[in-house]
């Protein structure tokens, strides 16, 4: 049986490298981080020197497989042209940084069509992307994109499953392509993972959908908000709306053991990146 890949996104202060440490520290075996600021779309390029000193780390501590998430700037789907160009720029440099430093995953999301219909937004994200990877080669790389689900705002590509599988679809020409699911945006957005009658409906989803094999990475983010309520926020693990038991059914649910769970939980004092992958862990045994 495979090992369970249970992780948490850390922070890259002091060299790239350092995530991996930190993703120990914190009793991860798989970690996600930012390649570069996410809220800026100046990024230095990778220094082939500390891409060597990360894919050693990761090979003597086995922390895999690498998440990266793509900056929140990114809109490919916006309706103004200018955003649309910087995303399409700045998501090419999110690959390249991603293939240089040998990480299996990016995490995207696609942004918001606000201004246009559901089907004209579908078909610009898809457009951008395709432009954007014009010309680049993945053939030698273990490297997939995945795209997230969003909380379900209004506008915002991604807050279904089946935008989600559509997207999945007409990317599929272009570059290795898969899904990545947030449990705090499931349920925000409508889908119940907590109850056994929603959580089975839910898995029917998926499957009607977006597949289970297409799920490489679950992002495992208890909820502040209520069900449905479309509000992104994050809670510890075991502590918000949805509550242990969820986390505990998803991680022992044989068929996403293909998968690595990683943690996007709020960082409130020193050791919640630990807390929260423990928590994750203990459920994950027991």
């Amino acid at each position: 049986m495979a090992i369970k890949r249970i992780g948490v996104h850390v922070g890259t202060s002091g060299g790239v490298w350092t995530a991996v440490q930190r993703a120990v520290d914190a009793g991860a075996n798989t970690f996600q981080i930012f390649s570069s600021s996410p809220r800026t779309w100046k990024a230095p390029e990778v220094k082939p020197a500390d891409a060597e000193k990360l894919r050693a780390m990761r090979a003597e501590h086995d922390v895999n497989p690498m998440v990266i998430h793509a900056s929140y700037l990114i809109n490919l789907c916006s309706q103004t042209e200018s955003v649309r160009e910087n995303s399409i720029l700045g998501f090419r440099g999110e690959v390249e940084r991603a293939l240089a430093l040998g990480a299996e995953f990016l995490v995207l999301h696609p942004g918001s069509w606000k201004g246009l219909t559901r089907d004209e937004g579908l078909r610009l994200a898809a457009q951008s992307i395709e432009r954007a990877m014009e010309g680049m080669a993945f053939a030698g790389h273990n490297f997939t994109l995945l795209i997230e689900n969003s909380a379900g705002a209004e506008f915002s590509l991604g807050g279904s499953f089946e935008q989600v599988a559509e997207l999945v679809e007409q990317l599929k020409p272009c570059m290795p392509v898969a899904v990545c699911l947030d449990t705090c945006h499931c349920h925000v957005a409508g889908y119940d993972l907590v109850s056994d009658e929603g959580y089975a409906e839910t898995m029917q989803n998926i499957a009607d959908t977006i597949g289970f094999d297409a799920v490489r990475v679950w992002h495992c983010n208890d909820a502040k908000a209520p069900m449905g309520s479309k509000l992104d926020r994050h809670e510890h693990i075991g502590e918000g709306t949805m509550g242990a038991a969820t986390f505990r059914r998803l991680l022992h649910d044989k068929r996403f053991e293909h998968a690595a769970f990683i943690a996007e939980t709020p960082v409130d004092e020193p050791g919640d990146e630990m807390r929260n992958v423990m928590a994750l862990r203990a459920l994950s045994a027991g």
